[in-house]
C-alpha cells in the first residue's frame, strides 16, 4: 500500500524518482507527488491525482530542480484523493511522506489548532509536517525536530522527512510498514521495498520496527526503538530478481498466470530431493497438536484449503483464520500448537499483528511468504520462501499457487512424521506434485476457451462459484478474483450449501461456475449443479473428461480440465478461475492489473 522513493544524487532526481514510484505503481495508489531541494536549499514539490504519466506532465510544465528529493504514491485512506491530501505534505520548511496511518492524528491536530496551527488537508499524514514544523520554530534542528515528532507518533508508520535548507539530508522512521535503505557511491537512497532500489544499488539496509535513520550522502546512522545508535546488516540483492517486464504480454497479470508452470517447478526443485521432502531443521510435525494457518485476501483461501490437505493427509486439526479478526477473539492457542502466517509481501500489517500475537504462546511460528527479507519472514521462527518471484499485478495469481504448493509440500511432511502415510505413499503423493507444472501446461491452453467465455460473463451482475472439498476455497478464490478485475458482484460457496440460501438468487440471468473434478465428491456437487439447472440457472462446468462425458448435458458451458494431480488437483483449478477473471476484465475494460481501490501490499489495518 502507497510507495515511498527517496535519492540523495549527484543528478536531478525529479526524473529518478517518477522512475522509482513507477517500479511501485504494484502497490496500489491514486495520486502521487515529489520534493526536492534545489541548489539554493529551496523546498518546494509537486503533486497530482490519478496516474503517474499525469504527475510527469505536471512536471514538464513545471519542474523541479534539485539533487536530493523524496517521492509517493498514495492509496487514500483519510481523505479523498485530491492534489490536496497528496503527499509530499509540506509544513514551512518540512516536507513529509508517509505509509501506514498515523492513529492519533486528531489529539495532535487539536492540540495543533489551539496553537493556531491549521491543516490545509484531510489526511493525518500532514499532521507529522505541522508538528515538525512547529518544533522547528521553536529553534529545534531538524534532527532532533524530526525525533521529538516521532516520539508523539501512535500507529503504523514509515517515514521520511526532507528539509529546507539542507541540501545533504534526510530522515527515515520505520513503525510497521516496510523501509529500505539503499547504499550508493558517493548517494544514499530510501524506498518502500528493494523493488523501488534496484535501478540504483544492489547493496539494501532494512530498517528494524521502531528505527529511525539519519541520511547524508556519506552514509547512514541508524537508531533503534529508544534511540540507541545500532548497525543493521547490508544485504546484496538480485536486482535481476526485481526487473519489471511484461516480457510481450498485454498485462503483468497474463505474464504471471503463464509463469506459473515454471515457478511451482521451482519451489518443487527447491523443497524436494527425489522422494524425500527437505526443510529448514526443526520442522518435525510428530509433537504438534494443533496448526493455525493466518492470511488475509488470497493468501487466507490458500491456507483454507491447506487445511483439508492437514486434516486429510496428517490427521493434525487445523484451524483457519482471517488475520484481521485472529487476535481480536483472542483464540486460545495450545502450546503445543504452531501458527503458519502465509502472505505474498510478508508485511501485511494484519497477518503481522497476528503473529505478534501468537509468538508467544505457540511452539513455532513459520512464515509462507514470497520476500525473504520481509517482516513475517524475519520475525517468524522459521521463514519459508514461496519462490513466485515478483508479482506486479494487484490481483495475484501465481504467488497463490505457490503458496498452495509449499502448504502441500508441509502437509505431505506433516502426514509423513506423524505416521499417517509411509514411505512408498510419501512418494506417490510427490509424483502427483511432480506432476503439476506438466498439468498447469494443458491448463493454460484454456485461455482461448476463457476469453470466449467472458463475452457473456462480462455481461452479468452476479455471478455464483461452487465447489465442494478442497475446491470449495478455489470456488471462494475464482468469486474474489472475478469481484477484484471486473467489478461484478460474486460469491463462493460450499456447493451443498446451496439450498441453505444461495439458491434463492438462481434465475436465467445468473452464470453459476461449478468446480467439480471426477472425484469422490463428484456425485454431491453434480446434484447440487443440477438443482441449478432446474431453476434454470445457466451452467458452466469446469471438470475433467470423466465428469464431463457424465454431466455436462444440458450445461451451457464446459472448460476441461486434465485428469491428474491428487490431492493436489486444487492448484490446477486455480488457472481457470485466474483466466475468467482476466478476460472478463478485459472484455469489460478495466485496469487489470491496478484494479481500482485495491492495494498490493497492505500494510495498515
Amino acid at each position: 500500500m502507497c510507495g515511498i522513493i527517496g535519492i540523495l544524487g549527484s543528478h536531478e532526481v525529479s526524473p529518478q524518482l517518477v522512475d522509482a514510484l513507477r517500479r511501485l505503481e504494484y502497490r496500489g495508489y491514486d495520486s502521487a507527488g515529489v520534493a526536492t531541494v534545489d541548489a539554493s536549499g529551496r523546498l518546494d514539490r509537486r503533486r497530482a491525482v490519478g496516474k503517474l504519466v499525469n504527475l510527469s506532465d505536471r512536471l514538464v510544465h513545471d519542474p523541479l530542480p534539485g539533487h536530493i528529493g523524496i517521492g509517493h504514491t498514495r492509496w487514500a485512506t483519510h481523505g479523498a484523493a485530491t492534489e490536496v491530501n497528496a503527499h509530499p505534505h509540506q509544513s514551512g520548511p518540512v516536507a513529509v511522506v508517509h505509509n501506514g496511518i498515523i492513529e492519533n492524528f486528531r489529539d495532535l491536530r487539536e492540540e495543533l489548532s489551539a496553537l493556531g496551527i491549521q491543516p490545509q488537508s484531510q489526511t493525518d499524514t500532514e499532521t507529522v509536517a505541522l508538528l515538525t514544523a512547529h518544533y522547528m520554530d521553536q529553534g529545534l534542528p531538524p534532527v532532533e525536530a524530526a525525533r521529538k515528532t516521532l516520539a508523539r507518533l501512535r500507529g503504523a508508520f514509515a517515514l521520511a522527512f526532507l528539509f529546507d535548507g539542507e541540501g545533504d539530508l534526510m530522515v527515515a522512521a520505520r513503525k510497521g510498514s516496510p523501509l529500505a535503505i539503499g547504499h550508493g557511491d558517493g548517494e544514499m537512497f530510501l524506498g518502500s521495498d528493494a523493488v523501488a532500489l534496484a535501478p540504483f544499488t544492489d547493496r539494501i539496509t532494512y530498517l528494524e520496527d521502531g528505527d529511525h535513520a539519519i541520511l547524508t550522502r556519506a552514509g547512514v546512522q541508524v537508531f533503534d526503538a529508544e534511540g540507541n545508535q545500532t548497525h543493521r546488516p547490508e544485504a546484496r540483492i538480485d536486482t535481476g530478481a526485481t526487473a519489471i517486464d511484461k516480457g510481450g504480454y498485454r498485462h503483468f497479470m497474463a505474464k504471471e498466470i503463464a509463469e506459473q508452470p515454471v515457478v511451482i517447478g521451482d519451489v518443487l526443485n527447491h523443497y524436494v530431493k527425489g522422494d524425500r521432502i527437505v526443510l529448514p531443521d526443526g520442522l518435525d510435525f510428530r509433537d504438534v497438536d494443533r496448526i493455525n494457518l493466518v492470511g488475509c485476501g488470497t493468501a487466507h483461501l490458500a491456507g483454507h484449503v491447506a487445511k483439508y490437505w492437514f486434516e486429510q493427509l496428517a490427521g493434525l486439526p487445523c484451524d483457519i483464520d482471517v488475520a484481521s479478526e485472529f487476535r481480536y477473539r483472542e483464540p486460545p492457542l495450545s502450546p503445543g500448537s504452531w501458527f503458519i502466517a502465509v502472505s505474498q509481501s510478508g508485511e501485511t500489517a494484519d497477518t503481522l499483528a497476528a503473529l505478534h500475537y501468537a509468538k508467544d504462546h505457540v511452539a513455532r511460528t513459520v512464515g509462507l511468504v514470497n520476500v525473504g527479507t520481509s517482516a513475517i519472514a524475519r520475525d517468524s521462527d522459521v521463514a519459508l520462501p514461496t519462490l513466485a518471484g515478483i508479482e506486479v499485478s494487484v490481483a495475484s495469481s501465481k504467488a497463490f499457487t505457490c503458496q498452495l504448493t509449499v502448504l502441500a509440500i508441509l502437509a505431505l511432511k506433516a502426514a509423513h512424521d506423524r505416521g499417517r502415510i509411509d514411505d512408498a505413499a510419501l512418494g506417490r503423493h510427490l509424483a502427483d506434485l511432480r506432476s503439476i507444472p506438466a498439468l498447469m501446461q494443458q491448463v493454460l491452453n484454456l485461455s482461448d476457451d476463457c476469453r470466449a467465455l467472458s463475452e457473456w460473463l462480462s455481461q452479468a451482475r452476479d455471478v455464483l462459484f461452487l465447489g465442494r472439498g478442497a475446491l470449495y476455497p478455489v470456488a471462494l478464490e475464482g468469486a474474489l478474483k472475478l469481484k477484484e478485475l471486473s467489478y461484478i458482484h460474486a460469491e463462493g460457496y460450499a456447493s451443498g450449501e446451496l439450498k441453505h440460501g444461495p439458491i434463492a438468487l438462481i434465475d436465467r440471468d445468473v452464470p453459476v461456475i461449478v468446480l467439480a473434478p471426477h472425484d469422490a465428491l463428484f456425485e454431491k456437487t453434480v446434484s447440487n449443479m443440477q438443482e441449478v439447472m432446474a431453476r434454470h440457472g445457466p451452467i458452466l462446468l469446469v471438470s475433467d473428461e470423466a465428469g464431463l462425458a457424465s454431466a455436462s448435458h444440458g450445461v451451457q458451458a464446459s472448460l476441461r480440465m486434465p485428469s491428474g494431480g491428487g490431492v493436489f488437483q486444487p492448484i490446477l483449478y486455480a488457472i481457470p478461475m485466474q483466466y475468467l477473471a482476466y478476460h472478463t476484465a478485459v472484455a469489460k475494460g478495466t485496469d487489470v492489473d491496478q484494479p481500482r481501490n485495491l492495494a498490493k501490499s497492505v500494510t495498515v489495518e
